[in-house]
């Protein structure tokens, strides 16, 4: 009997638990579908409310842009002198000054020459006594074809004499050129300017013996002057075709000024420890502004761009897909547009890749995609002014 009971109750437990489930399982599937749209309903509310990004924009500019490349560059004269005394004397006067200008064979220098014109005069001495010998064996041999022409003497005397007559003009060459010799070594004794330039420190003085090891004095041409300077090696290509074009212009900066020169030199070889390439620009000096030894700033134009489109460096982006630039589409989408880097000057680069008449997104464009929506700030504003004028309009009317 108690068997029979117990089952009864057990029975009864699960139907009512059954007719409970039963009756809670509609109620929680709409509960269900409801939270599940709800929760779409959010999120579609939140892509909904997402604008656009506001950026600034600027048009690309069309100018004949210089392709210039600059370099530190050292004055440096043309010729230097380093004069030095060819023969061994005692320094008789000093003709110039310490920092004075000298032109092209002023004398600087006058040394002792009393040996050197002694030996000149000695020389000259010489030669007048092989002319009169000379003058005398010319008068005998003419003599002697009259006589030969009467038979009053033989042949072989008039040939002994012609041989004396050969001998002794041979004799008088060689004493001409002895003299010359003579006389460039008496003209050591006069130092003169070997170029037009300034004179530097002055190391003797009169009563100073000098010899050939000792320096006088050194004389540098500073009109034209030269400017030497390093360029990268991949600039050589740029810089042989500009030469072969034309003369290359050439400025550099100093104290202040500016000065304008031509390319005058390219070195043969390229410095393969540095990876650089000598080159040394000419410019006239007339006012003497630039100084050997001078450090200056130059800037050599290769080339000139012509009608190039220029753009904001800033607006440019560089990663692993490439060189591009965010364009602002008809849509007021953003577009992106591949440029290459021509040149680039200051804050500014000539680029490639473009028509010219497009909006460039210089601001905002780190928070962009391709393809999302823009807002140009200018527009954004004028629209919030026109928006506060019709709310001014509204408020007087009222």
């Amino acid at each position: 009997m108690k068997k029979t009971t117990l089952i009864v109750l057990v029975g009864a437990a699960a139907a009512i638990g059954a007719g409970g489930w039963y009756y809670a399982q509609p109620a929680a599937e709409p509960a269900k579908q409801a939270a599940g749209q709800g929760q779409g309903a959010g999120k579609g509310g939140g892509q909904g409310q997402q604008g656009p990004t506001t950026v600034n924009v600027v048009s690309p500019q069309r100018q004949d842009v210089p392709v210039m490349l600059t370099a530190n560059g050292t004055v440096s004269p043309i010729s230097t002198v380093d004069l030095h005394p060819q023969t061994t004397s005692t320094i008789v006067k000093v003709h110039i000054k310490e920092g004075q200008f000298v032109k092209q064979g002023e004398l600087m220098f006058s040394l002792d020459s009393r040996s050197e014109n002694a030996n000149v005069e000695k020389a000259q001495a010489q030669v007048m006594r092989d002319r009169a010998t000379l003058a005398d064996l010319e008068r005998q041999y003419q003599r002697s074809m009259d006589l030969l022409a009467q038979k009053f003497i033989a042949q072989g005397a008039v040939d002994t004499l012609r041989s004396q007559v050969e001998q002794a003009r041979a004799v008088l060459n060689a004493d001409l050129a002895a003299t010359q010799a003579v006389k460039v070594d008496a003209s050591y004794t006069s130092i003169r300017a070997p170029m037009t330039g300034r004179v530097g420190a002055i190391n003797v003085y009169p009563g100073s013996l000098v010899q050939l090891s000792t320096s006088l004095t050194t004389v540098t041409q500073l009109n034209p002057i030269n400017v030497s300077f390093t360029l990268p090696e991949s600039a050589l290509a740029g810089l042989l075709a500009a030469q072969q074009a034309g003369a290359v212009p050439v400025e550099v900066d100093s104290g202040g000024k500016q000065f304008k020169g031509k390319l005058s030199f390219i070195d043969n070889a390229v410095d393969a420890m540095a990876g650089v390439i000598r080159v040394k620009a000419q410019f006239d000096n007339s006012q003497t502004q630039l100084w050997p030894g001078q450090y200056v700033n130059t800037r050599l134009t290769v080339q000139t761009l012509k009608d190039a489109l220029v753009v904001p460096q800033n607006a440019i982006i560089s990663n692993t897909r490439g060189t591009f630039v965010y364009t602002v589409a008809p849509d007021q989408t953003a577009v992106v547009a591949n440029v290459k880097r021509l040149h680039t000057f200051g804050p500014y680069a000539a680029v490639s890749g473009l028509n010219g008449d497009e909006k460039i997104i210089v601001e905002g464009k780190q928070n962009l995609r391709p393809g999302g929506k823009v807002r140009i700030a200018e527009a954004a504003s004028e629209g919030k002014k026109k928006g506060g004028g019709d709310a001014k309009k509204k408020d007087s009317a009222a």
